[in-house]
């Protein structure tokens, strides 16, 4: 087990990594890729005239290695929490005292009619959080890739049956055969009256079809910052981590930096945002003896 995980290897990450191993504490960075600096050109960040951001977090990463910090390529796809951390990637299982979320911006919410109105009403973005609620029912994941295949797998232990709606995209990998795939466009959301309201009753899809649902999971892409801040039950606000002054989020021994935050979406930023978490991390913990 680590001291600490920082899930992101951006500027905010690679910072948090300086001060925390430095300190003596374990760490290790899981990163996926370069993020949004892989096709930047940076000519705004204190002492580089003009530097590629795929060559700053080369740089950087090295630096975090240097300093003694594990840096492992890996997508994670799903966090929990009991006493420790367990972070699931698509190759491995780590586990930590704490971690800092620090992942980059979050990726924009599916622009699909009647979807953010039923947020909390049949559309979850964690599924070991609200697929309970749905047991023995039919429910679905929006989505195509290795991160929608945690949330599934997740749920057909206890679904009546699970539907991947990749929403026009090629399934990026093999699903199970018991899943059941549909690849049209999502057009609508589609909502039933309720005691408590409107609730998700079902998709309206290309073509007309209608899916009827109890749950819809939505998991597209990459899961950034926010979405496993929500799996632990952190505050997210204005689609970005709730943090306060110290870089801690409303979880205890869960902090996040850099653009999944609020603020300027600047390099200096998170630079200053990982900063703030590295230092406050080793404040809150010792190295284990």
């Amino acid at each position: 087990m680590m001291d600490t995980i920082i899930i992101g290897g951006g500027p905010a990450g690679v910072t948090a990594a300086l001060y925390t191993a430095r300190a003596g504490l374990s760490t290790t960075i899981l990163y996926k890729d370069h993020g949004a600096l892989k096709k930047a050109k940076v000519e705004n960040f204190y002492g580089h005239m003009e530097i590629s951001g795929k060559q700053l977090v080369e740089i950087g990463l090295e630096q975090a290695h240097h300093v003694g910090a594990n840096v492992l390529s890996e997508e994670a796809v799903g966090i929990t929490f009991e006493q420790n951390f367990t972070i699931q990637t698509t190759t491995d299982i780590h586990t930590a005292r704490a971690v800092i979320l620090a992942t980059g911006a979050s990726r924009a919410t599916p622009r699909i009619k009647g979807l953010s109105a039923l947020e909390g009403r049949g559309v979850s973005y964690c599924a070991i959080c609200d697929g309970f609620f749905h047991r023995g029912r039919d429910v679905a994941v929006l989505g195509h890739s290795a991160y929608a295949m945690h949330e599934i797998m997740d749920l057909l232990p206890i679904a009546n049956s699970v539907t991947l709606l990749t929403n026009g995209k090629k399934p990026a990998i093999d699903f199970p055969d018991n899943v059941i795939v549909r690849t049209e466009k999502v057009k609508e959301v589609c909502a039933q009256d309720g005691m408590l309201g409107k609730t998700l009753c079902g998709v309206l899809l290309d073509g007309g079809d209608v899916v009827e649902l109890s749950g819809l999971f939505i998991a597209i892409g990459v899961a950034g910052g926010v979405e496993l801040a929500r799996k632990l039950g952190a505050v997210v606000q204005n689609n970005a981590i709730f943090v306060d002054e110290k870089s801690r989020t409303t979880v205890d021994r869960l902090w996040a930096a850099g653009d999944c935050t609020e603020g300027l979406k600047q390099i200096a930023k998170a630079v200053a945002d990982g900063a703030i978490a590295g230092t406050d991390v080793v404040k809150c913990l010792s190295p284990v003896s």
